[in-house]
């Protein structure tokens, strides 16, 4: 057999098992109430060192072999760029151009109070992780991004879990999902002012290089949403059966990928960008089927992301020190979420368990923390140990966000929102109807806003 033959047979092998492990387990943390993202994460730290390279017979290396993993990071890097095509193309513009005070200030909050946490606790890291395989991390990177892993909010994930509870039409629902587009949007812009700096080498090339990429995102506002739209709206597009919308826009994709990747930073800014850009209305209305392929091809690649960054954690690794940073890195994420969040809604004339409740639900992380992990491994920031401690954070905070947002949301707080009958022996007799309360989350937070009746439906499938 040759090499490449041989290389071949390995990736195969190990689709085949990323898929099936993968899959299994994702459908048992669904089974739980969890984003399948929690058992694809688990799947991969169980097939890496942690689990499966503690058996005798060094199985990881044996099925993962390491030369072989860079196929596998492609294929991997692939499903990224079509997942995060499906998170631009699914930002809702009308929900961002109707954000005013509210909704403002608790996007805001959530990521800069994290953010600046994020900065204070980087000192207390930095002494022990100051160098990646014998290359030195420069201290303002470090702060940088730690900040930026710490803002973090998984706008798909947070989607799934709202419609998993049937608040997407709901006031707390919306608002929050709108928080969370808001936030993401913030949070994606800090992340490639940090890739321009650690790339750039020095300020003027980052300087440089933020403004090549948002010269290319205004040219995908300006010129190539309109010229989509023209086409899809035009006899070419329009014709039963033409392939054209999908060819045109697979071939944007992985050009506007090419681009990003070109000008310095990570694919998945380039496929994000490109969904974003994409009209909407006129795609959905010319091949509805070409965002649900894409959708589909992201289900079978994605898993490999999750799966591949667990062969890379090593929980046995981490000691007394990674302990301590874990805590660290716990804390400082938890707190500055939860506190950016509620208490700017709180501020903002909410009553303290809704408040709580959206600070709950901020604190989700999901794939988009993942994303952004990866990002600061390939840029040398993280080190292994670093590495395995950021995503047992995203791991933690993720699955913690609906048992909790449960528990703070339930009972009277549901019923004044939804104006459904209260239970027997809660301050009405059976069958009797208690009319919702006009409290200040009414009258404050919401009287600048209309986004009741415009909550985003997001695809189950996508979410992560």
């Amino acid at each position: 057999m040759t090499a490449a033959a041989a290389d071949t047979a390995y990736v195969l092998l190990d689709l085949a098992l990323m898929v099936a492990v993968g899959s299994c387990l994702g459908a048992i943390a669904v089974r739980w109430g969890q984003p399948a993202v929690i058992g694809e994460i688990l799947a991969g730290i169980a097939l890496g060192p942690t689990l499966l390279g503690l058996l005798p017979g060094h199985l990881t290396t044996r099925l993962f072999p390491v030369a072989d993993r860079p196929f596998l990071t492609v294929l991997a890097n692939l499903g990224l760029v079509m997942f995060m095509f499906g998170v631009g193309f699914e930002l809702d513009h009308g929900h961002l151009r109707q954000i005013r005070s509210a909704v403002a200030a608790v996007s805001l909050g959530s990521v800069a109070l994290p953010f600046l946490l994020g900065i204070a606790v980087a000192p207390l890291l930095y002494a022990a992780n100051r160098s990646v395989h014998g290359h030195p991390v420069g201290r303002a990177s470090f702060m940088l991004f730690l900040g930026v892993a710490m803002s973090i909010t998984a706008f798909p994930v947070l989607a799934r879990i709202i419609t998993g509870l049937e608040l997407q039409h709901r006031r707390l629902g919306t608002f929050a999902m709108t928080c969370a587009a808001g936030a993401d949007v913030m949070a994606w812009a800090a992340l490639a002012i940090v890739v321009a700096v650690v790339a750039g080498h020095g300020q003027l090339n980052a300087v440089r290089l933020i403004g090549e990429m948002l010269a290319f995102t205004l040219v995908l506002a300006f010129v190539v949403r309109p010229l989509l739209r023209k086409v899809l709206t035009g006899g070419l597009g329009r014709r039963p059966g033409s392939r054209l919308p999908f060819i045109l826009i697979v071939t944007g994709l992985l050009l506007s990928a090419w681009v990003t990747t070109r000008l310095g930073f990570q694919p998945i800014f380039g496929g994000f960008a490109f969904g974003a850009a994409m009209p909407k209305k006129a795609l959905m209305s010319a091949a509805p089927e070409v965002p649900l392929l894409i959708e589909k091809v992201a289900q079978l690649l994605v898993p490999i992301f999750f799966i591949t960054t667990g062969l890379n954690v090593d929980l046995t690794g981490l000691g007394g020190q990674g302990l301590l940073e874990l805590l660290v890195v716990l804390c400082a994420a938890c707190a500055g979420k939860f506190f950016g969040s509620a208490g700017t809604a709180r501020l903002r004339g909410f009553d303290s368990r809704r408040a709580a409740a959206i600070g709950v639900l901020m604190n989700s992380r999901g794939l988009t923390e993942l994303v952004v992990i990866q990002v600061g491994a390939e840029l040398g920031i993280l080190t292994a140990r670093l590495y395995t401690v950021m995503i047992i954070m995203a791991v933690v905070t993720t699955a913690a966000t609906t048992p909790l947002f449960r528990r703070l949301y339930r009972g009277r707080l549901q019923r004044e929102d939804a104006g459904v009958p209260p239970l027997a022996g809660e301050g009405a007799r059976p069958g009797e109807t208690i009319a919702p309360e006009r409290t200040a989350y009414e009258d404050t937070a919401y009287e600048d806003t209309a986004y009741e009746d415009t909550a985003p439906e997001s695809a189950p499938g996508r979410a992560r």
